[in-house]
């Protein structure tokens, strides 16, 4: 009987301990928020099929991208991305992508676009950058709001703005290109005033709540880890991440929340939150045997071709010779550059509770109130 009560207390407390470290998007729903839309500006990790519009035969645009939708929508995953789960969290349905000319823009618009960089690229002519869907936002809100724009500009407090993640791009383009990780980050602060500059034209449309990600910890990622590889082992964390990789996106990471508090100072009546997708991505990896994950498989790419990290650019996931993992919802990877579905949901999980209550959402019923 004792050993029965022992075990019986030892399976409650793994319970209590699993649904502690599992972060649901219904803890902290942002459906409380009662935003009436959502708008997104960004890159692959949040373009829900502007790219496939502009290059409709990309590979985006086919299984086995899709394939947990058992569709290809245009997202760079297989399935859903953090924008859907926020989307989702705040009672919104899923945003249609600007140039989807069927799409559905009353509760919001998402001008995200797969390569998107911050900045213009000089040694490649690039039309995906920020500036350009800003133009599209720019466009979007002057249509709208043409009968009555001090009441279209007063709606749009009561939505919810995503500025990014953005820049990591412009810096995947400068390393793979052989740029050094002193030029890189040579790129920063102009990548970063880019970024401050989008925030402050959202705020030019009436925005209040703005969400700013950060980068990614781009060391742990296959894209990085098989092109970067060095035979040194102390370059690897205990994560087996590149440490100098990680520690370049801290780097990125500590100036985008220094322009943040800039940000605030100079805008002390708008809610700006940093999104930490940095830490976010490392508790996904950290808590892997938790949330259901193949621990020995985090870094290599559910769909893929060859070596260690089923990670190579001439045949990557879309290539006849590329392979699929038999099931996507226990790898982080989904093709060694994006992830998939389940990650994102896990990220997307431990975002909104970490976010909500630095979106001070009690402000937004005290304001549906007093209207």
């Amino acid at each position: 009987m004792a050993t029965a009560t022992r075990v019986l207390f030892s399976l409650l407390a793994f319970s209590i301990s699993f649904f502690n470290i599992i972060p649901s998007n219904n803890a902290h729903s942002l459906s409380t928020c009662n935003f009436d839309a959502i708008y997104q500006l960004g890159d692959s990790i949040a373009d829900t099929g502007n790219y496939i519009q502009l290059f409709p035969f990309s590979e985006f645009s086919r299984p086995p991208y899709g394939q947990t939708l058992n569709k290809a929508t245009g997202r760079c995953s297989d399935g859903k991305l953090i924008i859907d789960y926020l989307a989702e969290s705040a009672g919104i349905p899923l945003l249609d992508a600007y140039l989807n000319k069927n799409g559905s823009f009353d509760l919001g618009v998402n001008f995200a676009v797969a390569s998107a960089t911050a900045l213009p690229d000089k040694e490649v002519r690039r039309t995906n950058i920020l500036s350009r869907q800003l133009g599209w936002m720019s466009t979007y809100f002057d249509g709208i709001c043409l009968s009555d724009v001090k009441d279209c500009l007063k709606k749009n407090e009561r939505a919810l703005f995503l500025v990014g993640e953005i820049g990591g791009n412009d810096y995947n383009f400068a390393l793979w290109r052989g740029k050094t990780l002193e030029e890189v980050k040579a790129m920063v602060p102009n990548v970063v005033q880019a970024i401050k500059d989008a925030v402050k034209s959202v705020i030019g449309y009436g925005a209040t709540r703005i969400i700013v990600p950060g980068n990614f910890p781009i060391g742990c990622f296959p894209f990085y880890l098989s092109g970067f590889a060095v035979n040194d082992t102390s370059a690897y964390d205990e994560l087996d991440c590149l440490k100098y990789l990680n520690n370049f996106s801290i780097y990125h990471n500590d100036h985008l929340q220094q322009a943040i508090v800039e940000l605030k100072e100079e805008y002390p009546n708008v809610i700006i939150v940093y999104a930490n997708y940095y830490n976010a991505f490392l508790w996904l990896f950290s808590k892997a045997n938790m949330l259901g994950l193949d621990p020995k498989s985090l870094q290599k790419a559910c769909c893929g071709y060859g070596g260690e990290y089923n990670f190579d650019f001439s045949r990557s996931c879309g290539h006849p010779q590329a392979t699929v993992c038999s099931n996507p919802s226990e790898r982080v990877s989904w093709d060694g550059i994006h992830l998939t579905q389940r990650a994102y949901e896990s990220i997307a999980g431990w975002l909104i509770r970490d976010i909500y209550p630095k979106l001070q959402c009690e402000q937004i019923d005290s304001y549906s109130s007093a209207v």
